[in-house]
């Protein structure tokens, strides 16, 4: 963060969140849900599924590769937009009536060469079955992220606006509130002083709705069974809210604007409070640095912060493709560091590796568990059980660092 971040006495920052029914994040479960089917049959899959649709169509393209075994790619498509509640066809979008098209390709022999055997043992340098042998499946920095603001150890705007979601989403499947349907937004302004959240100021809200309500019930409702339900009283000082603020959202999904996977990688990280680098993470296997590399600097962001280490900690790695061994690795701590910036280096070297295939075989990652991550966020995910939310090696990293 920026020293005004630190320093500034009133300072405001803002991240949002888009519900499982917003048109971006349909494809990125799709593409997910095409990954878990391809991990479920091979675990060695390779894979790099993309999904596009619009009104009446849903595009699957990519590259795949298993050793062997069928998946019913429209199928798995038509039950993804099922279970997120395009069921009506007066939505303009549902599972039965909109078509799917199917255009896969097996991954590149180039591609493939390199990250199935790195250059490190094709130099000879080290021997097969050490830590699987796997280079990177690309180029690139990849970045995580881990604060104290929140106890899951992230920002608190990201923190707040995904559960906002996750609350509209649950009012509009339990029936609560009947009228809404699955296209929906929220934004959290929160304003810090000195680096440390002071309270919410602005709540943005905004959800596809049916014709017949109002926009006073909607607001009402919103506010008093979304908004106050999941944001602490005691964070709700002189806060704005604004509620459907373009005054109609009947035409959503992806009637209303095409969706394409990938397109909310500040949704699905850390909402804009950390720097990003790679590409997105859905429909890709974790052979693709890009994904598991972004996980693995979470899990060593969080687990420094865990220790004591820092208050805030952004971790960076970067890789050649077809190269195991990283390029570089970084740590900044913004000044909340409370050992030597020298020290937390070293205790990454010490408790960490991160060669693509020790990330792979040290989070276990080549299972069908990305599908439920393709929705409210990859990281901080307390309601569930992700390997990269482990603070599994923050208690040796304490001891170590003489904390």
């Amino acid at each position: 963060m920026s020293s005004s971040f630190m320093e500034s006495s009133s300072y405001l920052f803002t991240s949002e969140s888009v519900t499982e029914g917003h048109p971006d994040k349909i494809c990125d479960q799709i593409s997910d849900g095409v990954l878990d089917a391809m991990l479920t049959l091979d675990p060695r899959a390779r894979v790099a599924c993309e999904v596009s649709c619009t009104t009446g169509l849903v595009v699957v393209m990519g590259e795949i590769s298993i050793s062997s075994g069928y998946v019913d790619i429209p199928a798995l498509v038509r039950e993804t937009i099922r279970d997120i509640g395009y069921t009506d066809p007066s939505f303009g979008f549902d599972f039965k009536s909109c078509g799917v098209m199917v255009a896969i390709d097996e991954q590149s022999s180039d591609i493939s060469a390199g990250v199935s055997t790195a250059l490190e043992a094709r130099k000879g340098n080290i021997t097969d079955d050490e830590v699987e042998s796997l280079g990177a499946g690309d180029q690139g920095m990849m970045v995580g992220f881990a604060c104290d603001e929140t106890p899951e150890l992230m920002p608190l705007p990201m923190a707040l606006s995904h559960k906002l979601t996750q609350k509209l989403a649950e009012v509009r499947k339990n029936g609560k509130l009947p009228y809404l349907r699955p296209d929906g937004k929220s934004q959290v302004t929160i304003e810090y002083s000195n680096g440390t959240p002071k309270r919410v100021h602005t709540v943005l809200l905004s959800n596809q709705h049916s014709e017949e309500v109002d926009n006073e019930t909607i607001t009402k409702d919103l506010i008093n069974e979304v908004a106050k339900s999941i944001i602490p009283e005691n964070l709700l000082i002189d806060t704005q809210f604004f509620v459907n603020p373009s005054g109609r959202f009947v035409i959503g999904g992806p009637v209303g604007d095409t969706g394409l996977t990938g397109r909310k990688i500040l949704v699905d990280t850390y909402g804009g409070m950390a720097r990003h680098g790679g590409g997105a993470f859905s429909g890709k296997d974790p052979t693709k640095v890009d994904r598991s590399a972004a996980y693995a600097a979470r899990w060593v962001a969080k687990n420094l912060v865990a220790a004591g280490v820092a208050s805030r900690a952004e971790v960076q790695v970067s890789y050649a493709i077809g190269v195991s061994a990283p390029i570089s690795v970084s740590v900044e701590t913004f000044g909340t560091n409370n050992i030597p910036n020298e020290e937390i280096d070293r205790l990454v070297k010490t408790h960490f590796d991160l060669r693509p295939g020790a990330i792979i075989k040290d989070l276990d990652l080549r299972r069908p568990i990305y599908k439920q991550t393709a929705a409210y966020g990859h990281f901080g995910r307390d309601d569930l059980q992700l390997p990269w939310e482990n603070t599994d090696r923050s208690e040796d990293i304490r001891k170590d660092a003489g904390i």
